[in-house]
């Protein structure tokens, strides 16, 4: 067995570019969670985050197996390859086999289960529901029967899943409670997560169609579907200033600051859309503007806490 290409293969599955969707609403729960209650379950914390890091190895694993099986990984043509299509290409490169793959997602996805009961039982039983939910819907998103990414359905789970569940399973888990206001915030980043996956589903748009996988892009076709991109930008904006009326707080409108970006990845998306070299601007501005608006939120909670204003 060749270990150092399969090392070479879990670095790439289970590294960092794939912590960033679960990063963003962790670290920003964590940060309202401890302005609101003044304290910090350092112990659960990590643990929770072992945990959503495990799904997220499980499910790309998963995900990169049946893109494979279906032909949608290998029929991506040269020049629609960026940084932002293909999965992982874990098994188009070579790296792992199918086989090695679906042990990897099944240990991953067993692990994190393990530690979802553990916090379950040790800490707050709630957990279990969130950790339920969000293992099930990283395994429907591309597995069989359900193929959620396959039947218009990938946008929504992975908004729900990146905003509500892991926001507010990791706010639960460090305040051990959930108030509306959690509840509220984790919208936008829902909606912000989802306009991750909507402009990156333009460079795969050709091999997705042919090998059948119907995500909304190829529904609607790539120029249709930046009307979508567009107004997912202004609802997740619209949520931060509702936000801020709710809570008579204006710090809320710190979160508005990557509206410059936002207009000019859609100015770049909307210019570039069939040229995926030039796109690929795009898909990095919507990237960035998901941690930003993250780093907005914990701006925001901890200002607000120190009554530093």
């Amino acid at each position: 067995m060749d270990w150092n290409r399969i090392l070479k293969g879990l670095a790439r599955i289970a590294g960092i570019k794939i912590w960033i969707a679960s990063l963003v609403p962790m670290f920003a729960a964590s940060a309202m969670a401890y302005a609101e209650t003044g304290r910090f379950e350092l112990k659960w914390g990590l643990l929770s985050l072992a945990g959503i890091l495990l799904i997220e190895t499980g499910k790309h694993c998963f995900n990169d197996i049946v893109d494979y099986k279906s032909g949608v990984d290998l029929s991506i043509e040269p020049d629609k390859v960026t940084p932002f299509s293909g999965g992982k290409k874990v098994l188009t490169e070579n790296l792992l086999t199918l086989k090695e793959a679906k042990y990897i997602g099944i240990i991953t996805l067993s692990l994190a289960a393990a530690i979802g009961l553990a916090i379950a039982y040790f800490h707050h039983p709630g957990v279990l529901i969130f950790g339920v939910l969000g293992t099930l819907l990283a395994c429907a998103y591309s597995l069989p029967p359900f193929s959620l990414c396959y039947r218009g359905l990938g946008e929504l789970a992975v908004g729900i899943t990146y905003g509500p569940l892991v926001f507010l399973g990791m706010y639960l888990v460090m305040a051990d409670q959930i108030d509306l206001l959690p509840i509220l915030v984790s919208i936008p980043i829902g909606i912000l997560i989802t306009n991750v996956l909507w402009i990156n589903q333009y460079p795969d748009y050709e091999a997705d169609k042919r090998n059948g996988k119907r995500n909304w892009v190829v529904r609607l076709g790539k120029k249709k579907g930046l009307m979508v991109y567009a107004v997912n930008f202004f609802a997740a904006y619209t949520a931060f200033i509702l936000i801020s009326a709710y809570t008579r707080n204006m710090l809320w409108m710190l979160c508005l600051n990557s509206i410059p970006f936002a207009l000019t990845a859609w100015k770049v998306a909307r210019a570039h859309y069939d040229n995926i070299g030039k796109l690929v601007r795009a898909n990095q501005a919507t990237v960035n503007i998901y941690q930003l608006t993250g780093l907005s939120v914990i701006a925001t909670v901890i200002i607000t806490a120190l009554k530093i204003y």
